[in-house]
């Protein structure tokens, strides 16, 4: 198993390296102005062959990891995410065939890189499933909410472009500050992966002791303690001391160090962004602009309106109807209220909106933009706050 579980990592690794080599090539179709059509269509040709042999060491991974654990590897945070991460991939290449729009990889392989390497940020290891995930729903239900969910990221990925493209920058709005909170959201991701990079290798690490259902229970810090458990006692020496601690009302398998994973998310992410403003001078929107000169809004207005229509019936097999399957044969009961079926079915309201408002109001190009990105920030918010604050029957993520 342990040979498997290498080779496992190393295609992960592989894959990631290969997204990022080929949006370096996707760029290049961008930002060379002067350089012939030929020479911006051998990069994008690059550029996608890259991006499927990254996809296929990817899904090397995924079998690897699915012979050695003995089950389909999307039963924790780590497994979804990644997996999550290469449904995004799958459906941008196969939009890419369709509509042959290169900046799409510009945007599209950057999103599945960061919540690869947001993913990579949680436990690796193999652990045993609990009995309500022992079935065979468990890749029948997850794999087909994660590739709906991935198909709709793209619609997300089109809008940002739209918007970045269609909003004026010359002068401060209420556009241009809602762009920018988009923006500054995915580099949260990105200073937290950074910050969580250097303190790995750094070994860091404090323990904590608390009580948990009258039952003490300890837990591992791999971060600084900004908020400790909630009445919990530091066992570690010559490690920061925690400067509160977490909400009493926060409950759920090691809530107070997931809470301190979110803390950390805002102070890297803010303290990047912050470096990227001092140093570009202007709003990350208008750095981004002049690189998009060639977009055709319709056409990306297109690409987010056919991402919903597939990727909406898709999450819903997944989301609802199988959820509600799996949720009768493992609790007894097609509908419980536990958060993250609450937050699935927000999900599913949002975009069925989306689709009304875009064929009954003729809600198109920047309405239908801001729709897709608000969509997918209810999709993250789904996977990381009600994963990582909220208790429920889905805290096993």
């Amino acid at each position: 198993m342990g040979s498997l579980l290498s080779l496992s990592s190393t295609m992960l690794y592989s894959a990631f390296i290969l997204y990022l080599v080929a949006t370096f090539f996707f760029g290049f179709t961008i930002r060379e102005k002067h350089s012939s059509s030929n020479k911006r269509s051998i990069a994008a040709n690059i550029g996608i062959i890259v991006t499927i042999v990254g996809f296929v060491a990817q899904v090397v991974y995924f079998i690897t990891r699915w012979v050695a654990s003995g089950h389909a590897p999307v039963s924790n945070l780590f497994e979804f995410m990644t997996f999550f991460g290469m449904t995004i991939v799958l459906a941008f290449i196969i939009i890419y065939f369709i509509y042959r729009v290169s900046v799409l990889g510009l945007f599209a392989l950057p999103t599945a890189l960061i919540i690869i390497a947001y993913a990579s940020m949680f436990p690796t290891e193999i652990a045993p499933l609990v009995p309500s995930l022992k079935s065979h729903w468990l890749y029948i239900h997850v794999t087909t909410v994660s590739l709906g969910q991935g198909i709709l990221a793209i619609s997300f990925v089109t809008g940002v472009i739209y918007l970045i493209k269609k909003i004026d920058q010359s002068v401060p709005s209420k556009r241009t500050t809602w762009l920018e909170v988009v923006l500054y959201s995915l580099i949260l991701f990105v200073g937290f992966v950074i910050v969580t990079t250097i303190f790995n290798l750094m070994d860091y690490q404090a323990t904590f002791e608390y009580t948990e259902r009258n039952k003490a229970v300890e837990t591992e810090y791999h971060l600084p303690a900004i908020a400790a458990p909630n009445g919990g006692q530091l066992v570690s020496e010559n490690v920061m001391e925690p400067l509160f601690e977490a909400p009493a009302w926060m409950h759920g398998a090691d809530a107070g160090r997931k809470f301190n994973t979110l803390l950390w998310s805002f102070i890297s992410g803010t303290i990047l962004y912050g470096l990227l403003r001092l140093f570009l001078r202007k709003r990350i929107g208008a750095a981004l602009q002049p690189i998009l000169n060639n977009s055709k809004l319709d056409l990306l207005d297109e690409i987010t309106y056919r991402s919903v229509a597939i990727g909406f019936p898709v999450f819903t097999l997944g989301g609802l109807i199988f959820a509600a399957i799996w949720a009768q044969e493992a609790w007894g009961r097609f509908w419980g209220w536990d958060p993250k079926e609450v937050w699935a079915l927000i999900t599913w309201f949002f975009y069925a909106a989306f689709l009304h408002l875009r064929l009954s109001r003729g809600w198109h190009g920047e309405k239908s933009a801001w729709l897709a990105v608000g969509g997918f920030a209810i999709i993250m918010f789904n996977l990381i706050a009600v994963n990582l604050i909220l208790a429920g029957l889905h805290s096993y993520a």
